[in-house]
């Protein structure tokens, strides 16, 4: 999660893509074209109030999408209602979509907390006709018009190439998200796996803190005490585990600047300004920018199709993104998500760059 570039760099194509509107939404429709033709929603259909729900608001990553909601939802010409925190409760997530439905919404913009769990209140949506997009988490199961979403496995690929190849051998851990999330399940496997494939001389370590800091930071005191060896770490979600890993590492007095020796490789997940500040002074080595400001732009693109009676097939997109079609027959746009390192960290185009 917890959770993808420049607020601004994709007007130009969005531009091109609405003058194309009428003619590439039927040759979809005629043709069976596996493109996404980039156009839904942008020829008057589509009206009606959307509710808008966050998981949580502790993360400056959904603090920064929670921004965007409503500067994307103008943009994209969507009547969206104030967003509704579910404050990390799953259960109360079920009750905030029931309470949306109940206010007569007419679409759904819902950033899953519990991939299984919310099936639930995806069964409500349905019996009352209400579509739903679902953003950086996919369900398990139930109906879902778009799943807007970066590629979560590329997540832990990506943290495990750039640990390989700055920490020859020796101990790393990679502090989980919540496993009950398919986002924390995709970072954690991939990351294990593609250890286990391309660097043998690497032993992983795994802190399971389900995206909570204060777990982060207990878990990860006790496993330095007992491996002050550690050479590298991966935090799953920057957003809620930098902090209280700088400051563990900081109090163990571990905390070292790159190219220091003793320096402990760190690459992260979000793309948050913070994790670009830690960059910038040698603090952690990388980050996965996890487009915030694309999440809600799209996020409110395909509620607005949906709401409209469009749909799309798998292919590449307009938006450099390709849809693919999920295991459960869900279709999600696999928005980009860069590396980001002390190479680029100051590129106006990342979202984290031209917040604030």
């Amino acid at each position: 999660m917890p959770g993808t570039p420049a607020r601004k760099q994709n007007r130009s194509r969005t531009a091109r893509a609405v003058g194309a509107v009428a003619g590439a939404t039927l040759l979809l429709a005629a043709c069976g074209s596996t493109k996404d033709t980039g156009a839904a929603g942008a020829d008057g259909g589509g009206s009606g109030r959307v509710g808008v729900i966050l998981p949580l608001l502790t993360s400056p990553f959904w603090q920064s999408y929670n921004d965007y909601v409503p500067k994307m939802a103008e943009s994209e010409g969507v009547d969206a209602l104030k967003t509704v925190n579910s404050n990390s409760d799953p259960s109360q997530q079920i009750t905030d979509i029931n309470n949306q439905l109940n206010q007569g919404v007419k679409g759904l913009v819902v950033a899953p907390l519990d991939s299984a769990a919310i099936e639930a209140g995806l069964d409500q949506a349905e019996r009352k006709g209400v579509p739903v997009v679902a953003v950086d988490v996919a369900p398990d199961q139930g109906k879902v018009a778009m799943v807007v979403r970066a590629d979560n496995v590329a997540y832990g690929e990506k943290a495990c190439d750039y640990l390989g190849k700055n920490v020859t051998s020796g101990k790393v851990v990679q502090i989980m998200g919540d496993l009950a999330s398919v986002n924390g399940r995709d970072r954690s496997e991939a990351f294990r796996a593609c250890v286990k494939k391309n660097f043998p001389k690497l032993e992983v370590l795994e802190i399971p803190a389900k995206w909570e800091s204060d777990t982060a930071a207990s878990k990860l005191d006790t496993l330095l005490n007992a491996n002050p060896d550690i050479k590298g770490i991966y935090l799953q979600a920057g957003g809620v585990y930098l902090a209280p890993t700088l400051q563990t590492l900081k109090s163990k007095g571990m905390l070292k600047k790159a190219g220091q020796d003793g320096h402990i490789a760190i690459v992260s997940n979000d793309g948050i300004p913070q994790e670009y500040d830690a960059i910038r002074k040698g603090e952690i080595d990388a980050t996965v920018s996890q487009p915030a400001d694309l999440y809600a732009k799209y996020g409110m693109y395909y509620i607005r199709a949906a709401m409209a009676g469009k749909s799309f097939e798998p292919g590449p997109t307009d938006h450099d993104s390709t849809i693919v079609k999920l295991p459960s027959g869900i279709l999600e746009d696999q928005l980009p998500a860069p590396l980001v390192t002390k190479d680029n960290v100051d590129d106006p185009k990342l979202w984290g760059n031209t917040v604030g």
